[in-house]
């Protein structure tokens, strides 16, 4: 099992499957939601997928790395702990591990030129924290498949 979760971005064949699952993923947790605001995260995602071709899968590339470094701490005191899955301890910890998470893409989205994907993220994060929580028993199985 890999102790450094930033280990998994340095191969970039590792990188590019992860980012396939990651996107596999966010697009998974997308189909299955309803409502209000989960109208309101399908229109970002569209509009960011339709007005910038190619943007996503070009974030995802430099979200995975970041997104593992926030892991990190997790997934070495998930190590210490033993037994389990990655994805139950995340939800556990959810407090710690949600805002970690948010703060990765919030840098992302203050340090981005391009004003339609600001703007979408804009009207998605008040309610990103349910979405992240609802997703990380998933995030857990898609690191553990990667750490073994």
């Amino acid at each position: 099992m890999v102790s450094n979760l930033l280990d998994l971005s340095a191969n970039p064949a590792t990188k590019e499957a992860i980012v396939k699952d990651a996107q596999a993923l966010v697009e998974s947790e997308l189909a299955n939601k309803s409502g209000i605001s989960a109208g309101a995260v399908k229109l970002a995602y569209k509009a960011v997928t339709s007005f910038a071709p190619g943007y996503y899968t070009e974030t995802l590339n430099i979200l995975v790395p970041s997104m593992l470094e926030a892991l990190q701490p997790f997934w070495a005191d998930f190590q210490l702990a033993g037994g389990g899955s990655f994805g139950d301890y995340l939800v556990k910890r959810q407090d710690e591990v949600t805002p970690a998470l948010l703060k990765v893409t919030d840098d992302m989205a203050h340090s981005s030129e391009k004003a339609v994907v600001v703007k979408a993220y804009n009207t998605v994060r008040g309610g990103a924290s349910k979405h992240i929580e609802a997703a990380l028993p998933a995030l857990g199985g898609l690191v553990e498949k990667y750490a073994a």
